[in-house]
Order: structure tokens, then sequence, then C-alpha cells
């Protein structure tokens, strides 16, 4: 069998330490090693590692950060698991698809799988970091789904796709998308320019952000057109003087 992709589950505010176990159990079930968890309200904890039932190993090895952006800073691709519609629309892929697309994706580079707390689930700021919504069909007469049950749903997926054959070529290898810590680094200034020249009204902003958060990670800039994204913001920001001919940029060779 070929070797499990580098996807991380990440556990975003989880509340019961009882279900973070459980998700490590149900991780290393389907050979996925890497844990994350986002602010864990109770760990370390007895009953996590009871639940984790033979999978400590996992639960000991993973990694604890204070918030979404540091989980996700040098993942090429990430989504969200979410129940709950959203008022701007996202691209939404069911598990099975969602599970194809990150393992393809996980070609580039790292893959975060976001799922949110267990009675809140993710912030519309915690989704923004996602470049696609996960949904699992559930009978919605009773769409509630323990955090353990929805993580063991995903790494069966993803266990499924990566036993499958290859449904067609992966992102093109000249093509590496920015981690998101570049990517999350290019949105503050854009938004720092775009209020400094009056075009985003910080008191109003409506959901001006949102939109365009979500145009750039639907976009997935590599590395270099991020630098010539951030040249030009930087050239508004600081006019080069006219005299002096054009500034140099990344592409004025």
């Amino acid at each position: 069998m070929e070797s499990m992709p580098d996807i991380r589950i990440i556990l975003v505010r989880p509340q019961h330490p009882g279900n973070i176990g459980a998700c490590a159990r149900a991780m290393k079930n389907m050979g996925l090693k890497h844990l994350v968890l986002v602010a864990p309200q109770r760990l370390p904890d007895d009953e996590a590692m009871a639940r984790a039932a033979g999978a400590g190993d996992i639960l000991s090895a993973a990694t604890i950060v204070a918030d979404v952006g540091a989980a996700v800073a040098d993942c090429v691709f990430v989504a969200a698991t979410s129940a709950r519609a959203r008022t701007i629309a996202w691209p939404r892929l069911d598990a099975r698809a969602a599970a194809s697309v990150a393992c393809a994706q996980a070609r580039s580079g790292p893959v975060g799988i976001l799922f949110g707390a267990e009675r809140t689930g993710l912030t519309n700021e915690e989704v923004d970091y996602a470049h696609v919504l996960v949904q699992i069909p559930v009978d919605p007469g009773f769409a509630s789904l323990n955090l353990a049950a929805a993580v063991q749903i995903l790494c069966y997926e993803i266990r499924c796709a990566v036993q499958e054959p290859a449904p067609g070529p992966g992102p093109e290898p000249e093509h590496r998308p920015a981690p998101q810590e570049a990517l999350n680094g290019f949105l503050q200034h854009l938004e720092r320019v775009i209020t400094a020249i009056g075009f985003l009204n910080p008191h109003h902003p409506r959901k001006l952000m949102r939109r365009l958060t979500r145009l750039f990670r639907r976009a997935r800039p590599d590395d270099n057109e991020l630098q010539i994204l951030r040249g030009i913001l930087s050239a508004i920001e600081h006019p080069y003087p006219a005299r002096g001919g054009p500034r140099p940029g990344p592409d004025n060779t």
C-alpha cells in the first residue's frame, strides 16, 4: 500500500479530553499520524490517554498551538469541516471528494483538515483559513455528529483515497502554492493598504476582506506571485518618484 500523505487532523478548541483521545485512536486506525490541537481546554489529561486506547503515541506526539493561523502556517491546502450554512458561499465537498482532493494536494506539501469545537464548531474567522468546506452527508433529522466520529469518517475516506489509483494528474509540479503563513501575511498587507487608501472603511467593512480572502485562497498563488503582489502594495504605500523612472520589480528586467 502507498504510504499515507502528510495530512494533519487539526482539532480547534476541543473541549473534552476524551474526544481528543478518541480522535487519536481514529487516526491510528487509518494510518494517519499528525494530530494538531489548537488551544485545547484540558490537556494533558488521563481521560484522553485512556480513550486513545493504544494510540497514545499519536496523542503524545500531538502539536499544540495557540490559534488556527499557527496550525496551518506551512500548509498548502486547508479544508474545514462545517455543518452550518455560511453567509458567504464557500466551495463545498462531501467527505469522499474532500479526501480525494486532500490526497492530491498533499503531493505539493502539508494539508490540514480543521474540526471545530464540539458545541460551537468553527468560527467564520477560522473558516477563512480554508480553501474548501467539507460536509459529511448525514440524516438532516439528526445532523449532530460526535467529533471523533467525524474524524473517523474523514480518516477512513483518506485511507480509501490512498488505496485507489489516482484519478488524474495532481497539481502542476512547477506550481507549489505558497504556505498559508505567506498568504496570510499578504492578506494583512492588502487590508492595511486598502484601508489606508480609503477603499476599505474599517468602521463599515461589510464582508470585503472575507471575499478577498476567499478569492486569493481559491487562486492559490505561489511564492513568486505573492512577491509580485506585495511589491505592488509596497509601491502604493511608497510611490516611486516619477522622475526616477519605473520602480524595479520582479518582471521589470
